[in-house]
């Protein structure tokens, strides 16, 4: 009788270790979906982002020729309504020493100093967490 015991209590202790690790695994396997899931909606954030940010850039190119007040106000809301969603704007100055992680070189120019901005093409944008979602266009100068 001790001997049936002795089993029935190994098999209990095997049956809480493979419980432990079912419960394990459907754990990793909810915060795994959960991931995916969260790099989805980024995902399909961003293609509509790309989308509403060159109208944008069509918007603010307008408001260069026309400099008009209810224009400035749109556009301001438009990057207020953005900076809601966690973006922010990316506007590097000339002058700024050329940092590849947030801007792309569109013209190389001479100049007295290497890698410096010569001329903002466009800005860029960003998440909050530092994610690019557009990177700035720039021209940078070479020796």
């Amino acid at each position: 009788m001790h001997k049936k015991t002795k089993t029935k209590g190994t098999e209990v202790d095997l049956l809480k270790a493979q419980l432990v690790r079912a419960l394990a695994d459907y754990d990793n396997l909810i915060k795994r979906v959960e991931r995916e899931k969260n790099d989805i909606e980024k995902l399909v954030s961003l293609r509509l982002l790309l989308k509403l940010l060159l109208i944008l850039d069509g918007l603010e190119s307008a408001q260069e020729h026309l400099k008009d007040q209810g224009l400035a106000i749109s556009i301001s809301e438009y990057k207020r309504a953005l900076a809601e969603e966690g973006l922010t704007e990316i506007k590097p100055k000339v002058g700024d020493e050329f940092d590849h992680e947030i801007m792309e070189v569109v013209e190389v120019t001479g100049g007295g100093s290497d890698n410096k901005i010569s001329e903002v093409v466009l800005a860029g944008w960003k998440y909050s967490d530092g994610t690019v979602v557009r990177h700035a266009k720039v021209k940078v100068t070479k020796k």
